[in-house]
């Protein structure tokens, strides 16, 4: 008599019950017998407690609903506190809520959707022969794995079995496994379509269905694929989806495919990760190029170098390999085999740099990757921050270094405003603890230039001429040309500045574009940095370069504000007053 299938029922419920549709407890298949209230696939059952006095916010998995064996796992691998991404969406994923996910690269949101997954459906009946009852969608080959990765050893604490579905490979394993009655699937949509297409898997018993990097699926022309695959699973099942846009259509995906979805947006779509430290490097030529990447390669730690195509990745991979610096290629063009066999080197540490294509921006997730590379900046801003996701995973923090040749500038600088990025600002609101109502100052090489940066009417105008240049900074309304980092929040101002030391002069036309500055009062100091060493000294792990031209002095400069109706005096320093008393 064919197993009756047992109605879905959140991981909530508890004890598994006696009836024949009941799949047997995984420790009574290995062994001879379960403990009397085991729930099926040997998790712990939970027990509706009485009502409690409200609590301080969850802080572990077991607070947050996640059941005791599987949390048992995560203190072995030492997940021992949640994210937040998984503390917002566990309580609602384990009671079977469907989820909309909005996290940034590297918050934890792989895990995020594999405990409700894994736990949910060891509360299922056995999957049949081709009738899988978990489903996880990714983007690429490289992610479909590394979320398998995630999801295999908690499935193992259940005795749920996981496969991986995708192109580029042998379908025969594939067919085996599927064969053999497999739990969760892991599939890229084009391979499964396939599948589904020869009869070899159906999706009517799918429980739970998981869409990641749904974003991705858009930008790689996968949505229709995904559409057909999502209407073949069960209306009643749950769904999560986690994508960093809902732009190209991940919109409708919500709309049609989710029941009365909850909406968790920890971080900004655009939001980089805050322990990364982004720096653009600009070079002067490709052979300046050449020695700065190489000199990036080199190194103890994980570093992962993103080229604009195929070709790139291969020739800078060999050629850096060839120089002594062993590295591997991750690209397109490489053979399913080949791309484990480079990702095998790279994970185990037994190569520390990777070149790779935007094939890499998305699924790679390996530990303590301490600096990523754009050796080419790449076209769009969604793209930059999948490559920099790379690096500052799960908390640790990493580098982001940029490399732009000159014609690169002015497009480079509008990939890095729409990513959200700030990368000398960042950090030197960083060194001097200054939150965003402190005014920065954008340093100019001459009062012409000056004009484009700041709004000034006639009064204004005539009283910043008369000072400059010179040791003053004015706080004037902001143009649209300056970024909105820089901006105090509530005025839309900004301090403003034309040196007239030449050294401050001569970087800004060497880099032919403003500067960012701020007096260097460094916290729990009345008085700025002056001497170079003294400066190297407290800054050399904060800052790239120390530049001395000699004792500048002490004082800062005279701060003058010109927005209201008649210049404020905000700070007495280098410069005289009497311009504006």
């Amino acid at each position: 008599m064919p197993t009756t299938r047992k109605t879905h029922r959140p991981a909530t419920s508890g004890v598994a019950d006696d009836g024949a549709s009941r799949r047997t407890p995984a420790s009574t298949r290995r062994t001879a017998g379960a403990a009397p209230g085991a729930s099926a696939r040997g998790v712990s059952a939970r027990r509706n407690p009485a009502p409690a006095a409200p609590q301080s916010p969850p802080s572990t998995f077991a607070s947050l609903g996640v059941e005791p064996d599987l949390v048992a796992d995560l203190d072995a691998r030492g997940f021992t506190a949640p994210f937040p991404i998984q503390s917002a969406t566990l309580p609602d994923t384990l009671a079977g809520r469907d989820v909309l996910g909005r996290g940034r690269t590297g918050s934890g949101k792989t895990l995020a959707f594999a405990l409700p997954l894994v736990q949910r459906l060891a509360e299922e009946d056995m999957a049949r022969p081709g009738h899988p009852i978990g489903l996880v969608l990714a983007p690429t080959r490289e992610l479909a794995g590394q979320i398998a990765q995630t999801i295999g050893p908690l499935a193992d604490a259940v005795s749920l079995s996981v496969t991986t579905v995708f192109g580029g490979v042998s379908q025969k394993p594939q067919e085996k496994a599927l064969a053999a009655g497999v739990d969760v699937v892991v599939a890229c949509p084009g391979r499964l379509l396939d599948l589904m297409g020869q009869g070899l898997v159906d999706l009517d018993e799918v429980s739970v269905t998981v869409l990641d990097e749904a974003d991705h699926m858009a930008d790689l022309g996968f949505l229709p694929a995904v559409r057909r695959i999502l209407r073949a699973t069960p209306a009643r099942g749950q769904r999560m989806l986690f994508s960093a846009t809902l732009d190209n259509g991940v919109d409708r995906l919500v709309e049609e495919f989710l029941h009365d979805p909850l909406h968790h947006a920890v971080d900004p779509s655009t939001s980089p990760v805050t322990a990364m430290d982004h720096r653009v490097w600009a070079v002067a030529d490709k052979a300046a190029k050449d020695g700065v990447v190489r000199r990036l390669a080199s190194g103890t730690g994980r570093r992962i170098l993103f080229t604009r195509t195929k070709h790139l990745a291969r020739r800078l991979a060999r050629r850096l390999t060839q120089d002594g610096v062993p590295a591997v290629e991750l690209q397109g063009n490489m053979s399913q085999n080949a791309r484990e066999r480079a990702m095998r080197a790279f994970s185990s540490g037994a190569v520390r740099v990777m070149v790779a294509t935007d094939i890499a921006a998305r699924g790679i997730d390996v530990s303590d990757v301490e600096l990523v590379v754009h050796v080419d900046p790449p076209a769009e801003h969604k793209a930059y921050l999948h490559r920099s996701g790379r690096t500052a995973r799960a908390g640790a923090a990493g580098t982001v270094v940029t490399l732009v040749l000159p014609e690169q500038k002015e497009d480079v600088r509008a990939l890095l405003r729409k990513a959200g990025i700030r990368a000398g600002i960042e950090r030197i609101r960083r060194i001097r603890e200054l939150d965003e109502r402190h005014h920065l100052s954008v340093v100019v090489s001459d009062f012409a230039q000056l004009g484009r940066y700041v709004e000034m009417g006639n009064r204004q105008f005539r009283a910043v001429k008369a000072a400059t240049p010179g040791p003053y900074t004015f706080i004037l309304r902001a143009s649209r040309d300056v970024p909105r980092s820089m901006l105090h929040p509530s005025h839309r101002t900004v301090g403003a500045r034309v040196p007239d030391h030449v050294t401050a002069l001569a970087l800004i036309n060497a880099l032919d574009e403003p500067i960012v500055s701020s007096t260097l009062v460094l916290p729990g100091q009345d008085e700025p940095l002056a001497d170079g060493w003294q400066i190297k000294e407290a800054l050399d792990n904060d800052v790239d370069a120390v530049l001395d031209s000699g004792d500048a002095g002490r004082l800062p400069t005279t701060v003058i504000d010109l927005t209201g109706d008649e210049p404020l005096i905000v700070r007495r320093g280098g410069g005289g007053t009497e311009l504006f008393e």
